[in-house]
């Protein structure tokens, strides 16, 4: 099964971290987000690896070339204009038509894809989504489930009123029905895919994510990460 990975963030909120490198290329215990990433995917299988680009691709083409110093294949798609996360996997799933994992890297997460995949395929689902727990769900949009599935989110709730403590922690496994649905053009896959078909009767599924997951996506995220990361 290949990986994509989408990197193309420009981390507006990271500057002036960013103002030189891409987002996914900025440092935690010496290896890059999207390094740590590669090394989870490998080290669950998943070594045919598409990396998306957009905001300066080549410093991210030029670490990693093709991969094999790294043990993995990687193949690249450079957005020549925003396409959004929807248009990006649209983009990259001609090439590939068949089911997928996609993670965001500015994520820190152990993610066992290993048994996230099985859990795909005995469900029989569209998307299987890893969630992670947090207290502070007044900053993230929030699942609502029921049993196994997915049947909505709710935007940035009071924590009192959230319909769970579980948050979308950016890494799933695809089938290619669910690709099917997105519009040609820039678009949201959280919005205009996942949410789409997530229901009681939809086949969106969650899988509890019990590891760490370190977001980066602001300088105070970013310094309590580089804190807390356990090596994987």
């Amino acid at each position: 099964m290949k990986a994509i990975i989408l990197a193309g963030g420009r981390g507006e909120r990271l500057r002036p971290l960013t103002d030189d490198i891409p987002k996914p290329m900025i440092p935690v215990r010496g290896k890059s987000l999207i390094e740590w990433c590669i090394k989870n995917l490998k080290k669950n299988g998943l070594e045919d690896i598409i990396i998306s680009a957009g905001y300066k691709a080549e410093k991210i083409k030029e670490y990693f070339g093709d991969g094999s110093k790294f043990g993995v294949n990687i193949t690249y798609y450079v957005e020549k204009e925003p396409l959004g996360t929807g248009g990006a996997v649209k983009l990259i799933y001609r090439d590939i038509n068949e089911p997928f994992v996609l993670v965001w890297p500015d994520n820190l997460g152990d993610y066992n894809f290993r048994q996230m995949i099985k859990d795909h395929k005995r469900n029989n689902a569209v998307v299987t989504m890893a969630l992670t727990e947090r207290e502070d769900v007044e900053n993230f949009g929030v699942a609502k489930l029921y049993k196994e599935k997915i049947v909505g989110f709710v935007e940035k709730p009071q924590r009192e009123k959230a319909p769970s403590n579980l948050i979308n922690a950016g890494a799933f496994v695809i089938s290619p029905e669910a690709i099917d649905i997105l519009p040609e053009g820039k678009s949201s896959i959280e919005k205009d895919c996942f949410e789409r078909l997530s229901g009681e009767d939809g086949r969106v599924y969650a899988f509890i994510h019990k590891g760490y997951w370190l977001p980066t996506d602001t300088m105070e995220k970013y310094n309590k990460a580089k804190e807390e990361f356990n090596i994987i």
